[in-house]
């Protein structure tokens, strides 16, 4: 097995330049056990599982310093990414207060956080063990919501070709899917074929359960998991809901195809109007979409349509973060309701990787869902997925 760190570097690289642009002295990441409970962050700046405690330091300054358990140092000094890798055998706290003491930042961002939870990786028993043991620093330290809020989600160059590419293998499995939906076919037939899709290329789902089926308007509609109790009839919509993992990046994608009865001509206007009433509010949010734009705004345009429109709130935000998660932390584009925190007063910036999703049910044929991927760039956004602008249609 060869190990890749090249996105690792790249974000170490980044972190730099955040601490200098956010004025933050230092950043500590602090883990132990890491199978058992890993920090969000530590898989972007080092890419390895630590055993004993180990902290990872970045200073504005420019230094990158790993206190490591020894057995572990000779791992981190492969992935090249600290310039000092410091092991230790009995205890960190001495070599650790040394650094600290040598370097004097005036603040040292720690990894929690009431609001992201990419943000918040630090455990509350570290969190008590750092501030007992390092009593002449704990007045200094700071959440570095905003600092890994910007790491996470300004995407490196690797990082935007690796979710294009699981965009790319999410559509190719997409159209497999379309020629598989049949009349009869249950959804969870549909959802099987699908895993099975998945597996044939060494991947898996981007979440679990995933993907979703709905089929028709009596179906539940949400992360559902898929029943063989619902199948596809003439004059229903099928929805799904999907994306996979591909070289630790992912994709998520939702469409929608309607069962054409045989006397139809073409689509039902009724539906027809919902779908286009759908993609126009789509389409608002990606034109709010742009470096400089809050979150709750973007989420406001797309909902504006369905107000003027009569239709019913969608009960979630419009758009959210993708990368190496589903969620990936950071900005949600959605509105200001309590269950969102913060979140959704963070700043849209180049580099984000956004999903812009809505969706309504319509009875007689079911749930209409989209969901496309986008980038953020400085002149405004591209989209990684290719747009469904018409219901796709199974004779």
């Amino acid at each position: 097995m060869t190990f890749d760190f090249t996105i690792q570097r790249e974000k170490l690289d980044q972190a730099i330049g955040l601490l200098q642009e956010q004025d933050v002295d230092l950043w500590l990441t602090f883990v132990r056990e890491t199978n058992m409970n890993n920090d969000p962050m530590l898989d972007l700046i080092l890419g390895l599982n630590m055993t004993w405690l180990s902290a990872f330091l970045l200073t504005q300054s420019g230094e990158r310093i790993a206190i490591v358990g020894r057995y572990d140092a000779q791992s981190v000094t492969q992935m090249g990414g600290y310039d000092s890798v410091i092991g230790y055998d009995q205890d960190i706290f001495p070599v650790l207060q040394e650094q600290l003491t040598r370097m004097n930042p005036a603040q040292i961002a720690l990894n929690y956080s009431e609001n992201d939870v990419a943000a918040d990786g630090l455990p509350h028993g570290l969190w008590r063990l750092l501030n007992q043991q390092l009593p002449n620093f704990a007045d200094r330290f700071v959440s570095a919501e905003h600092l890994v809020s910007s790491l996470r989600g300004r995407k490196s160059l690797t990082e935007v070709k690796r979710v294009q590419q699981a965009i790319h293998t999410t559509e190719t499995i997409l159209d497999n899917i379309t020629t598989y939906i049949t009349p009869q076919k249950t959804a969870l037939d549909i959802y099987e074929f699908s895993r099975q899709e998945m597996a044939t290329r060494g991947l898996v789902s981007s979440w679990t359960p995933c993907p979703q089926v709905h089929i028709g308007s009596a179906v539940q509609v949400g992360h559902t998991v898929a029943e063989a109790g619902y199948t596809v009839q003439v004059g229903n919509l099928v929805h799904m809901d999907i994306g996979v993992v591909e070289n630790e990046y992912v994709s998520d994608i939702q469409r929608v195809w309607y069962i054409k009865k045989p006397d139809e001509a073409g689509i039902p206007e009724p539906l027809q109007t919902h779908f286009d009433l759908m993609r126009k509010a789509i389409l608002a949010a990606a034109d709010a979409l742009r470096p400089g734009s809050i979150g709750w705004e973007v989420d406001a345009a797309a909902r504006q349509v369905f107000m003027d429109h009569n239709i019913p709130e969608y009960q979630h935000a419009v758009g959210h973060h993708i990368g190496r998660t589903v969620h990936d932390g950071a900005t949600v584009l959605g509105p200001r309701w309590a269950r969102y925190g913060q979140t959704v007063y963070g700043v849209v910036e180049a580099g984000n990787i956004f999903t812009l999703e809505l969706g309504m049910m319509l009875d007689g044929f079911g749930y209409i869902g989209l969901e496309e991927d986008v980038l953020v760039t400085n002149d405004g956004l591209v989209w990684l997925s290719t747009p469904q602008t018409d219901i796709w249609v199974i004779e």
